[in-house]
């Protein structure tokens, strides 16, 4: 069991990162990687509100909508959690967390429809995956994708005072500098030999 958990959370972390790999919550890594602060706290948030929507998520599944035969209806019922999740926590965060609720109220609508958190989600559904597994594999894409958003950030800061071409400022440098990032994730999947 502790080597499949592991597994689970080398697999998805690293190899099968859920923005570089499966390309899911690209808005979010784009948009909220503009310094290593705002990634930190994006990648924070999105540690609890994945972790939490795999939990809960994977429960309701395996208690809820498989026993009564409405699995059909999970995509739907998922979107509700992971907005009721995301709205608890920017209520929670106005009131404990003030110095950050800008940040947060700046990104909530991103993340309240997240498909990176709906991912998540949906794929542990159609894996059959319990609520430990569910709970595992969500908590290892959260810190994959924290991992992921903050070296981006940290190599976009860099880049701002670099002398770029005129043709790769902005959108292509960014892109580029993903694609390379998602071509040295790969790379762990030597890991698995």
């Amino acid at each position: 069991m502790n080597e499949n958990i592991l597994l689970i959370i080398l697999t998805t972390a690293l190899i099968n990162n859920i923005v570089l790999g499966q390309f899911l919550g690209i808005s979010t890594f784009m948009g909220a990687s503009t310094s290593i602060k705002t990634a930190g706290i994006m990648g924070g948030t999105m540690i609890v509100i994945i972790t939490l929507t795999a939990a809960v998520t994977g429960a309701i599944f395996e208690f809820v909508l498989q026993p009564l035969g409405i699995v059909f209806l999970s995509t739907f019922i998922f979107i509700a959690i992971i907005v009721g999740i995301v709205k608890a926590l920017s209520l929670l965060v106005k009131q404990y967390a003030k110095k950050h609720v800008h940040i947060v109220e700046m990104y909530w609508p991103i993340l309240a429809l997240n498909c990176a958190i709906l991912g998540v989600t949906v794929i542990n559904a159609r894996m059959g995956n319990g609520v430990l597994t569910s709970t595992v594999n969500g908590l290892a894409a959260a810190v994959g994708f924290s991992v992921v958003i903050i070296i981006f950030a940290a190599v976009r800061e860099r880049i701002t005072h670099d002398d770029i071409p005129l043709s790769f400022r902005g959108m292509p440098i960014l892109l580029l500098t993903a694609g390379l990032m998602a071509m040295a994730f790969y790379g762990f999947s030597v890991l698995l030999f």
